[in-house]
């Protein structure tokens, strides 16, 4: 093999080979394609939750002074989530913890952030957080979904070596020869943009503010705690995989609460998106009967 495609990937099954690059330099900048893909994820979650941020009861300048309150949290604690429990990778330099656009990024670190970081924004603009939950979770699987292509440059986040018809080949060095693995970077992106359809579908029928929100918890943790089992290179607390042991426990306590709410009467009244259609409608009675005064 010609060195210049020792970081070559392949897809047998497709009969594909690529070599996509890690960085691109545009002058004295250097641009890490990990960084782009996660910013455009950002993008696109960003635009969506504008477009539909009426049908949630809220305004599209809530959406971006809440991405200015939620992606600094998002970002940090994603980052801490992964250097906690893999310290190991930076103790002999600190100073890396620094460097994310080399990867490093944990998901469910930056959810728990996003948790955080909507929590406050809601209490200092007093608006409610289980309805904002519900636009930003769907907006997160947006971005996880685009993120995790992120993984691909990369050449992380995949699994165990298999022969299944989804395998994933990359070029080892050192046996001089191809080794076969699962692609799970690309499973997680596949089951995040089918929760993402399914969800926002849902989202137009929903019967209270939050269930959208449990609906992503509970989709997210069923297909991470399956996926999280493949890879190879899992954060683990002790013989556990953590970020499997809080999908299948977020995974089950959102299907008990969804559960437990399907048996309960709503008023969609108490929705926040008719709370203010209502006010407006209010709003232009006063308005029409000073007019005729």
């Amino acid at each position: 093999m010609n060195p210049a495609n020792y970081s070559a990937i392949s897809f047998p099954f497709l009969g594909i080979e690529v070599n996509p690059p890690r960085t691109v330099a545009l002058g004295p900048l250097t641009i890490h394609f990990y960084g782009l893909v996660i910013a455009l994820g950002l993008i696109l979650a960003v635009l969506y939750a504008m477009r539909r941020s009426k049908e949630f009861g809220l305004k599209e300048d809530d959406i971006l002074d809440g991405v200015l309150w939620v992606t600094p949290f998002a970002i940090v604690c994603a980052r801490a989530y992964y250097v906690i429990f893999s310290w190991q990778d930076y103790a002999a330099n600190p100073i890396s913890v620094l460097y994310i656009w080399e990867g490093g990024l944990a998901i469910y670190g930056g959810v728990l952030g996003a948790v955080v970081g909507v929590a406050v924004f809601c209490r200092v603009k007093k608006i409610r957080f289980t309805t904002v939950m519900d636009l930003v979770l769907l907006g997160f699987l947006i971005g996880q979904s685009m993120g995790r292509w992120g993984n691909f440059f990369n050449r992380e986040a995949f699994g165990a070596a298999t022969d299944s018809f989804f395998r994933m080949g990359l070029f080892n060095t050192v046996t001089n020869a191809w080794e076969y693995y699962h692609p799970t970077f690309l499973y997680e992106s596949v089951w995040n943009l089918t929760g993402l359809a399914l969800l926002h579908f849902l989202s137009k029928k929903r019967k209270y503010d939050g269930q959208v929100a449990l609906g992503y918890a509970f989709w997210y943790g069923l297909g991470r705690t399956m996926i999280e089992g493949l890879r190879v290179d899992s954060l683990y607390w002790g013989p556990f995989r953590v970020s499997q042991m809080l999908a299948a426990l977020s995974c089950v306590t959102a299907a008990a609460v969804l559960i437990w709410q399907s048996f309960r009467p709503h008023d969609p009244a108490r929705l926040l998106v008719n709370q203010m259609a209502a006010r407006e409608a209010e709003k232009s009675r006063e308005i029409e009967e000073k007019n005729e005064k």
